[in-house]
């Protein structure tokens, strides 16, 4: 058995989850007959603060819709330059809804408002039109950071001068609220939409929610018909969904915990550097003083029974989540310890 590391999409759901998904109420939800999907959108919309939400099979569908619903072919979205939105999606804002995108190097993944509101285009018959734009909170390439809520309301207020929308990848958003210990509505506020993942920390084995007013659920709902995603009887995830998003937030803090106990024992490798601050469920080290590539670190670790993932040249992601308790992390310090400590 490895030690599981790489991300907080492998956990495995609950007995719960398994027991809800088996005796779930289900229906068609494509003619909205799921009564276990309209319960899980109904409370996801009441905790997001929004009027609406949609069941979608991942973060990156509900990113996408979001996309496609706010936008017309030709405008330009501004994002963080490490955003996942841009990094991780395949270049889907561009291949589905024929937008580009204009990307704004941030601070621990928070863009500068005022750099955002420079990057808003005037209306130039050669320049294309800003239709969106989009924060993502925790950020995932800068560690699991929290994007500041007044750092998010001053983009808001931009936004709002401006008319354009707000999209927050939210897909480890309740991470950030654990950690503030605010409630979720604190930061989607700040938004016109929001997605969230359920299968990440919180567990579910599939899904998100994308969330909104009830016009923009309205046209969402389109969005993800014609990309493949209305599905029947879709109660039997919706069910762990519902617990996911439930019963296993508050236990997010546990990850945290986990996380920064990580962080703590691995500093006191001499030849390993913790990159930035510790502030969720995510640690990046960075191993360039070993003198070795991100591969041939992987695969020791692998031979010690742990896994990870390159998060760059010589940098290490490690994500702690509710498969992995403190007695695999302490046996995580303790191997890399005994490895490269010598």
């Amino acid at each position: 058995m490895f030690i599981d590391l790489r991300s907080d999409t492998v956990t495995k759901p609950t007995e719960k989850m398994r027991k809800a998904s088996f005796e779930a109420e289900l229906g068609d939800d494509v003619y909205r007959e799921d009564p276990s999907v309209n319960e899980l959108e109904r409370k996801a919309a009441e905790l997001l603060g929004k009027e609406a939400a949609l069941f979608v099979t991942s973060g990156t569908q509900g990113n996408q819709i979001a996309v496609l619903s706010h936008c017309q072919p030709g405008n330009e979205i501004i994002l963080e330059s490490d955003a996942h939105l841009f990094y991780y999606e395949g270049a889907a804002i561009s291949a589905f809804a024929g937008v580009q995108p204009r990307t704004i190097k941030g601070m621990r993944g928070a863009m500068n408002p005022l750099e955002v509101e420079a990057a808003i285009r005037d209306e130039d018959i050669h320049a294309p039109e800003t239709g969106l734009i989009c924060i993502e909170n925790t950020h995932n390439r800068a560690g699991g950071a929290i994007v500041p809520t007044q750092n998010m309301k001053a983009i808001y207020e931009v936004a709002i001068k401006h008319n354009i929308p707000v999209h927050l990848d939210g897909a480890r958003l309740f991470n950030a609220a654990v950690a503030l210990n605010k409630p979720v509505s604190e930061f989607t506020k700040y938004t016109t939409t929001v997605q969230i993942c359920l299968s990440k920390g919180l567990g579910a084995p599939v899904g998100s929610i994308l969330a909104g007013n009830e016009d923009f659920i309205k046209r969402a709902r389109k969005w993800r018909k014609r990309l493949g995603g209305g599905l029947r009887q879709v109660g039997v995830l919706a069910a762990p969904g519902y617990i996911a998003l439930t019963e296993m937030v508050e236990r997010l803090a546990e990850d945290h915990e986990n996380a920064k106990f990580l962080a703590e024992g691995l500093s006191q490798i001499p030849t390993i550097s913790i990159a930035g601050h510790v502030e969720t469920n995510i640690v990046l080290v960075d191993i360039s003083q070993l003198n070795m590539s991100t591969g041939e670190f992987l695969e020791i670790l692998k031979g010690e029974g742990i896994l990870a993932v390159a998060f760059g040249p010589t940098t290490i992601r490690f994500t702690t989540h509710f498969d992995v308790n403190r007695e695999h992390i302490e046996e995580v310090i303790e191997k890399l310890s005994n490895r490269f400590s010598k």
